[in-house]
């Protein structure tokens, strides 16, 4: 299931991300995290996950992400591992990959698993060329390059790549979910079932009726739920 999540940072909150990110000194070869399919076809820079730099904007990110009902309701977040930032300029890209399966929690060196991968464009789409991503699913390929603040959800399980940037630059935040709900499907099950409870409570729908959809889905939650 691929969600588009709208408006995760506000106006002031990506101009103090952008500010950060543009003066930072803690860029570094993007390959440096990337694992052995990766690495020959990454071709961008990101900034030092462990870098002061980066603590302060994964503070921002983070906190908007934990008010945010739609990334709440699609991801239903169990661990989110600490955001990263990458930049591609021109010539730069990153080829077809899968995200690895496990990754370590770079600050305390728990084990995660990448349910879900995320994407957070940072840079307006006007100000570049080329830089979509591509995930690859069951119904082809999909590109996807949205207004700056607004964010990509996908399983981590997809083909994707990010395509070559041929004007300018793109800066992005990009993360991986444990999600509470392992397998794709229940989580886009229960993320429609949501959707739908959440229009009904919007029109004052039958009570009773509403209350009930709200017990099964709390009651598949707790079925399928890993903690």
């Amino acid at each position: 299931m691929m969600v588009c999540v709208p408006n995760v940072l506000d106006a002031a909150q990506l101009v103090s991300l952008r500010e950060r990110l543009d003066r930072a000194n803690a860029w570094i070869d993007g390959r440096v995290t990337a694992g052995y399919q990766g690495a020959p076809v990454k071709f961008n820079q990101q900034i030092d996950e462990r870098s002061e730099v980066a603590l302060a904007c994964q503070r921002i990110v983070v906190s908007a992400l934990e008010r945010h009902p739609i990334f709440i309701s699609a991801v239903l977040p169990n661990t989110i591992y600490p955001p990263m930032f990458n930049r591609y300029g021109e010539g730069m890209k990153f080829g077809a990959h899968v995200d690895g399966s496990v990754r370590l929690h770079p600050h305390d060196g728990r084990k995660l698993r990448t349910d879900v991968s995320a994407t957070l464009f940072l840079t307006n789409p006007d100000d570049y060329d080329g830089g979509e991503l591509q995930v690859e699913d069951t119904y082809g390929r999909h590109n996807v390059k949205l207004a700056a603040g607004d964010m990509v959800v996908y399983p981590a399980t997809s083909l994707h790549q990010v395509a070559p940037i041929t004007r300018g630059v793109r800066t992005a935040c990009f993360f991986w979910v444990q999600s509470l709900i392992r397998d794709d499907v229940k989580r886009a099950l229960l993320y429609e079932m949501d959707s739908a409870i959440q229009r009904l409570n919007q029109t004052n729908a039958d009570e009773i009726a509403r209350r009930s959809l709200i017990g099964c889905y709390h009651n598949l939650v707790r079925q399928w739920s890993e903690t």
